[in-house]
């Protein structure tokens, strides 16, 4: 609570001292994740001293980033055109879908080149710490999905920790009366990694997942 009052005595501070252009700009940064207050700081003085294009070039980006991008209907992968792109091209598997927790975990599995079938976005992970549950997910769109699509797998590929586990285990159960196969990303060692260096959980997750050569 100090912290907190500490920063908005700063705020009326800089509100009377500085700028109000500058103020509500460290103000607007300090709001994203990852950036405090001497951080946004230090990024709205930066572009202070930057040519005047570049700022510019900053605010066209961002104004055209709500413009023009959207949530596939379907899947809920961003994109600029909906359906997105992926679901509209007919050359995938249709009969497997891919559930991950953001946007950018499409991009990671899908640039291996080893998946080529759809995708479904949660938009997070189950976190009652965050106060986020089931229904703050895309989970009823993925059932009804699953009523309308000729889907006979559905590929877990939630995060490795406890939030990515909670829901793919709630997926899991929730999915057990649908018939449809679920089967979950394998997990074990990474590739140029020691076995000494390895931590029991990993070991032992490989040693569940071993393979036949």
């Amino acid at each position: 609570l100090s912290g907190d009052a500490d920063w908005l005595g700063r705020c009326n501070y800089m509100s009377t001292v500085i700028p109000e252009p500058v103020t509500r700009l460290t103000e607007a940064l300090a709001q994203l994740p990852g950036i405090g207050p001497k951080t946004a700081s230090r990024l709205t003085y930066y572009l202070l001293r930057r040519p005047a294009e570049q700022a510019e070039g900053l605010a066209d980006a961002l104004h055209d980033l709500k413009q023009t991008i959207t949530f596939c209907s379907t899947c809920f992968n961003i994109t600029e055109a909906n359906p997105c792109s992926i679901c509209r091209d007919e050359g995938r598997d249709r009969s497997i879908i891919c559930v991950v927790e953001e946007p950018l975990d499409v991009l990671a599995i899908d640039r291996t080149g080893e998946y080529r079938g759809l995708y479904h976005v949660l938009h997070g992970a189950i976190s009652p710490v965050e106060g986020i549950g089931p229904d703050e997910l895309r989970i009823n769109e993925l059932m009804s999905r699953l009523r309308q699509e000729p889907v006979q797998e559905v590929l877990m590929a939630t995060n490795p920790n406890l939030e990515g586990e909670a829901t793919a285990m709630y997926l899991a159960r929730l999915l057990q009366s649908t018939g449809v196969r679920v089967t979950r990303l394998a997990r074990g060692l990474p590739v140029g990694g020691d076995l000494e260096y390895a931590d029991a959980v990993t070991l032992g997750r490989a040693l569940e997942g071993r393979l036949e050569m």
